[in-house]
């Protein structure tokens, strides 16, 4: 949003690319910005990435206000500090004005007496703001402020965040924090191998079930704790660990954004790159919203759109904490699928049937095997027991050499990408041997190989030393959390083979519309009907034949020269909701109609003292399907586009989809897919299809007046637009706007 970014971009530079198609580089968290990276509406088309190695591996750290005085809680934190320094090789220098060592470490007694200068400093002080410029003096590159009191508080706590993040950017240090904690100086296993998990969350201890996956054989090799994101947000680091070669998934534990449009753009890195990115996003209700800003004063967003915007760029949205650890956990790990056939292998008949039923309600695809590869697997397998998917073993074959056979036969379908193997319970030595079966079967393929654990326990050996010692076998304790976690990792490497950035189609000048909608904009009002269907006319969005008139006779002229029958509307800026007061007839057919019609419609317009521009004479256009498509503007990500079944149904039935510009044809089509009432426009009872591809232009064409009108056009309604038969187009009957 134009202003909400550190305040590099304002309504001044919008004005400059809007006036001549160009403007000066802008400086976007510390890094410029050329006018050929800037949209349309003056936003960054690419992510900014902070350099934050020396962050995360400096070479000195400054410890202020560092303590070894036992029983104060400083002294607690320094100490986790020096062994967090030895860990990295990185030279501790403590900072107190009182004390000349701190655990036996020379001290000095401010930040202006370091003798050169310092990679990171870690503030453990109550007030952070008045050693923020002591820090610039000294160049310091990235500073961690513990201390708490500021936006999750309230409104003071706020103003005082914000003078602290202006601080910080005059000084042009880094800030973690402040409302932050030592999460990111943890201790990492390194004895680990394969590509890891980073971890990003907002509340330090939600993330401990995503770095104790360690425990479990899980690499982890980051952890940034971003606290009230002051400065550094959530969308640096995402943007920084997806560059990072050793990062499989990224891990992220949201509980509001400081700015949509920064994690769009860190979003489309990762996807770029490849990098799954799962996230739970606190704010689906209004108390989980109200909490959240609570506690980080955050904007949590309105989840819808924060759901959409998410799956625009492929940011995986899980509920649970138990979800975010075993859905980038299996992401991080697996290799790319080479099928998306998913075939469920068990010792129990009652077991598959129970998981296939919640894995194709889940949306999986479950294949049939073929003949061939049934028969084959019969040979180990008695002949009464189904194996065409899912397949029963009967139980004793999985305790001799034909355990290993059945697994190795399935896995050698080119059907099948996926292998999952749920163990409801411990059954030695049945169990044991399956389970180091699959696990052997794991090593020798490129085939992702998972299995549910069901025991309470969790103590057995076959789970503690065969399944979780191996890096192959994806191991989960529930069969809901296995079955979302397959289905996120396939649908990801659909959704990154066949991506292509928004950003990259973004429109970077104006278009010729531009300047014929600014002329219809009334800043602060309501437009008529007859005014915003100009403004859609402007952007080459199809309205009926109409003409604005004000006396009877005008309109008896204008119906001959619209062509009967005709419509009748009164037309406007406060009029929204014309049907209601009986303000439009329809079906007109003669010049006496419509003579009557004019009167009876002013007659209604004084006893509801309406103020009027005119009645429109309209066109009447054949049946088709009513849709609406729609412009709102959100706190967190800007305009938003929406399209959904018109007419009344938008208010009974809400069956819309919503999308975040910029984005494609490909997408204005998936936001149709989401609508439950679609079959509508494939035609139903005898009816039609409907010109799908108009619906799509106009969606198209909505979607860049949102981009250029941003900061000028609150919202817009255009509904019904009435959607013909294919090949007719799409008209839209009624349109409302309302400007900034």
């Amino acid at each position: 949003m134009l202003g909400s970014t550190h305040g590099t971009f304002t309504t001044d530079l919008r004005a400059r690319v809007v006036a001549c198609g160009e403007a000066p580089p802008a400086v976007v968290h510390g890094v410029t910005v050329a006018p050929g990276d800037l949209d349309v509406s003056g936003r960054p088309l690419h992510a900014p990435v902070p350099d934050l190695d020396r962050f995360f591996r400096p070479e000195s750290v400054a410890v202020i206000g560092a303590s070894d005085a036992e029983g104060r809680p400083n002294t607690g934190i320094t100490r986790q500090l020096i062994a967090w320094a030895e860990r990295v090789g990185a030279r501790l220098v403590p900072v107190h004005p009182t004390r000349t060592a701190v655990f036996g470490i020379d001290c000095v007694p401010s930040v202006g007496a370091l003798a050169e200068p310092v990679d990171l400093a870690v503030l453990l002080v109550a007030d952070p703001l008045p050693v923020i410029e002591e820090l610039a003096g000294a160049k310091v590159r990235f500073a961690v402020a513990f201390a708490s009191g500021f936006a999750e508080t309230g409104e003071a706590g706020a103003a005082a965040q914000e003078r602290l993040a202006a601080a910080v950017r005059r000084s042009g240090v880094r800030l973690l924090g402040p409302n932050t904690n030592l999460n990111a100086f943890e201790r990492f296993r390194d004895d680990l191998e394969g590509p890891a998990v980073a971890l990003i969350t907002q509340s330090g201890h939600q993330g401990r079930p995503v770095f104790t996956l360690q425990e479990l054989g899980v690499r982890l090799s980051h952890w940034a704790p971003t606290g009230n994101e002051a400065d550094l947000e959530t969308a640096d680091f995402l943007a920084y660990f997806a560059g990072r070669p050793e990062v499989g998934a990224i891990a992220c534990y949201v509980e509001g954004l400081k700015d949509g449009r920064s994690f769009l753009l860190a979003a489309d890195r990762a996807a770029r790159q490849g990098v799954p990115v799962v996230a739970v996003k606190v704010g689906r209700t209004e108390t989980g919203a109200r909490t959240a800003a609570s506690h980080t004063g955050k904007l949590t967003g309105a989840d819808r759109v924060v759901d959409a915007a998410m799956r625009q760029y492929g940011v995986i949205r899980v509920d649970g904490l138990d979800q975010l650890q075993d859905t980038s956990a299996l992401l991080a790990r697996a290799r790319r699928p080479l099928a998306d056939g998913v075939v469920v292998y068990s010792i129990s008949g009652g077991t598959g049937a129970h998981f296939a039923d919640l894995a194709t309600a889940a949306g999986l695809e479950l294949p049939t095997l073929d003949q061939a590869k049934q028969d084959e697997l019969h040979q180990w397998i008695p002949e009464y027991l189904n194996v065409a998917n899912p397949v029963d073993n009967g139980g004793h074959p999985v305790g001799d050499w034909r355990g290993r056979k059945i697994i190795d036969a399935i896995l050698a379908d080119p059907s099948v990408g996926v292998l999952v193997c749920p163990i409801t319970g411990p059954f030695p030595p049945m169990s044991d041997k399956l389970a180091q079966d699959l696990v052997d079967a794991a090593e020798a393929t490129d085939k992702l190989v998972c299995v549910v654990w069901g025991s309470p326990v969790g103590t057995e050996a076959a789970y503690r030393e065969t399944l979780l010692g191996s890096s192959r076998v994806a191991t989960f304790r529930t069969f809901a959390n296995c079955i979302g976690a397959v289905k996120a990792y396939l649908d990801h490497h659909r959704f990154t083979a066949a991506y292509r950035s928004p950003f990259d189609e973004a429109p970077r000048t104006p278009s010729p519309s531009l300047r014929k909608a600014q002329a219809l904009l009334r800043p602060g009002r309501r437009l008529s009907e007859h005014a915003a269907k100009q403004l859609l006319r402007a952007y080459g969005i199809r309205v009926p034949r109409e003409q604005l008139v004000t006396s009877a006779a005008a309109a008896v002229r204008a119906a001959g020269l619209v062509g009967y029958p005709v419509v009748m509307k009164a037309s406007g800026a406060q009029l929204a909701h014309k049907t209601e007061l009986g303000l439009v007839k329809v079906g007109l057919t003669s010049a006496s109609q419509v003579r009557d019609t004019y009167r009876e419609l002013t007659d209604i317009a004084r006893y509801e003292s309406v103020d009027l521009d005119g009645i429109l004479v309209c066109q009447m256009v054949g049946r088709g399907v009513e849709m609406v498509v729609g412009v709102t503007h959100d706190e967190l990500f800007g305009p938003t586009v929406t399209v959904g079944l018109g007419g009344v149904l938008v208010e009974v039935l809400d069956d819309t989809a919503v999308r975040v510009p910029p984005f494609g044809e490909r997408e204005a089509r998936s936001m149709l897919g989401e609508l439950r009432g679609r079959a509508l426009l494939d035609g139903v009872r005898g009816a039609p299809p409907a010109d799908v591809d108009a619906l799509v232009e106009v969606v198209l064409r909505v979607q860049r007046m949102a981009l250029e009108l941003d900061g000028d056009l609150a919202e817009l309604d255009v509904n019904p637009l009435m959607v013909l038969p294919r090949g007719q187009g799409a008209v839209a009957l009624d349109a409302l706007a309302v400007c900034r």
